[in-house]
């Protein structure tokens, strides 16, 4: 039972229209989350980040990685099988289709992906841009003079 809610802090805020985005997806987001195919998230850099997915039993062919907006989906459909004369004593190796999504925070991007060994990896960089990065401002002072006839010519 959910009985948080947050609307007091949205209204002495601005600006911070992705948090309360992010905040309702959480608070509606299903209990159960899949758990197919399992995931690992690294921080491999300062600026960088790695999501590995353990996809044993796909072909590069069959995933499909795309990246839409701020949102990152990850697929996999296996192929028809053309064999259908194996018989299975125990079918261990889970096959079945998946799509996984992650929200990506902002300036992050995939810089590539790569499947080996039964994990799919993908990397991301988060590019800050020069307008958003911290910079020095210098103060000049003011010289008394100056600060009077500047008042007085207005």
């Amino acid at each position: 039972m959910r009985t948080f809610d947050p609307t007091p802090l949205f209204r002495a805020s601005v600006g911070f229209d992705r948090m309360a985005d992010l905040m309702d997806r959480v608070l509606a987001a299903e209990p159960v989350q899949p758990t197919y195919p399992p995931y690992n998230i690294e921080k491999t850099d300062e600026n960088a980040y790695r999501i590995s997915i353990a996809v044993a039993g796909f072909s590069a062919d069959e995933l499909s990685v795309e990246m839409k907006e701020n949102g990152l989906t990850v697929s996999g459909r296996k192929a028809e099988d053309k064999d259908e004369q194996r018989t299975y004593l125990h079918r261990g190796i889970a096959t079945r289709a998946f799509e996984r999504r992650f929200h990506l925070a902002d300036h992050v991007r995939v810089s590539g992906a790569t499947h080996a060994d039964g994990m799919l990896h993908i990397d991301l960089v988060r590019e800050i841009p020069e307008a958003l990065k911290p910079r020095r401002i210098e103060i000049a002072s003011a010289r008394s003079g100056e600060h009077l006839l500047d008042a007085s010519a207005a």
